[in-house]
């Protein structure tokens, strides 16, 4: 062989395996690559203790979106959490979002109730019934010292 074809193959190699390293880091960093229609809403919590940005969102068991920002609220003092819902999911104005745990120790995620109402949310308005996460170093905590005091 002469050594501009083993240039060439050696060429065609290495782009192959850079090819192949950037396509995996995007998919195991779920890097979206095109842009995916999706839309906007928003609810308020008293705690959303360990949840984290780019959460799931469920419903009925199954993803249909993600946590897309997680911020104070200056004028309520509350936990505001934006989601990014999959457009071809409708909600009802009455939905119940409830940040939830993966088994005992496992990572927060939001759930989402179905409501029964027939009005939809349209995109940027806000769900009205939550549910906080359940924390529970004050359960045991509070479960530890009432029984000292009894």
């Amino acid at each position: 062989m002469d050594k501009g074809k083993i240039e060439f193959y050696v060429g065609l190699f290495v782009g192959i395996g850079l090819l192949s390293t950037g396509l995996l880091f995007a998919v195991l960093g779920e890097i979206r690559l095109l842009p995916d229609n999706r839309y906007s809403v928003h609810a308020f919590f008293t705690s959303v203790s360990g949840l984290k940005t780019g959460a799931r969102v469920e419903m009925a068991g199954v993803e249909i979106g993600t946590v897309a920002r997680i911020s104070i609220d200056a004028e309520r003092l509350m936990a505001k959490v934006e989601f990014s819902i999959d457009e071809h999911i409708e909600l009802s104005e009455d939905v119940i979002a409830s940040v939830k745990t993966s088994g005992i120790i496992g990572q927060k995620y939001i759930n989402f109730s179905p409501g029964g109402s027939d009005i939809l949310l349209e995109p940027g308005e806000e769900i009205y019934n939550t549910e906080s996460s359940l924390d529970i170093e004050s359960l045991v905590r509070k479960m530890i010292f009432d029984r000292d005091n009894k």
